[in-house]
């Protein structure tokens, strides 16, 4: 079993990442500035700290074997994830971990020749500097030298804790397309999405790459 380390652990997706692991036996540290809203549970370790604070982020990471980020991309107070970054892909280095981050639907192409969702006339305004940022994060990484194998996670579009969605248990996944089912819509439950992280977790398949996950 894996030791995973999972930023935002409290989160929607960062929660059901936790109980994913935890449900099939890995030890999971769980990280968050508030870590009470977690119940304990075998295996899991509460870590309560500042994710943007690359010394904690060093010392969290310690003996992991893979690293999660699940954070939003722009902060409450404005500080954006793209600008901190580093320091993760540092820490996953350090400790020989993968490491594996919660993305973001809107860089997505919603066909073969494109556009990106986020450039498509009906994204929301209020959701493209999250989605732009999230994506820079990805460009980043593509184009950085690093040692560490990372992959990258977009979620379908209607992801969240406004469409929670449940359990069914199947996924699919696409390298850059979004994908929609015959209705044209494009959804994934927080648990589904968990699952597909923990099977890239326990049978890793893509390596420096982003995937996309919807029904």
């Amino acid at each position: 079993m894996s030791t995973i380390v999972v930023f935002g652990g409290t989160g929607y997706a960062g929660s059901a990442i936790t109980h994913e692991a935890l449900s099939r036996g890995h030890q999971v540290v769980a990280v968050a500035r508030d870590t009470s809203k977690l119940e304990p549970a075998d295996g899991l370790t509460l870590a309560q700290g500042d994710a943007f604070d690359a010394d904690f982020v060093a010392d969290v990471t310690k003996g992991a074997d893979v690293v999660v980020v699940s954070l939003h991309a722009v902060q409450s107070d404005g500080t954006e994830l793209k600008d901190k970054f580093q320091h993760f892909v540092d820490a996953a280095a350090t400790a020989g971990a993968r490491l594996g981050i919660v993305g973001g639907a809107g860089s997505l192409l919603v066909a073969e020749d494109g556009p990106r969702l986020f450039d498509t006339p009906d994204f929301p305004d209020a959701f493209k500097q999250e989605a732009k940022s999230h994506a820079a994060i990805l460009d980043a990484l593509r184009a950085s030298d690093t040692e560490v194998d990372w992959f990258y996670v977009s979620p379908a579009a209607a992801f969240g804790g406004y469409n929670p969605g449940e359990r069914r248990g199947t996924y699919r996944t696409s390298d850059e397309v979004l994908l929609t089912d015959d209705e044209g819509n494009s959804d994934i439950s927080g648990a589904d999405y968990a699952i597909a992280i923990v099977d890239e977790v326990e049978q890793p398949a893509h390596h420096k790459a982003r995937f996309g996950v919807a029904y």
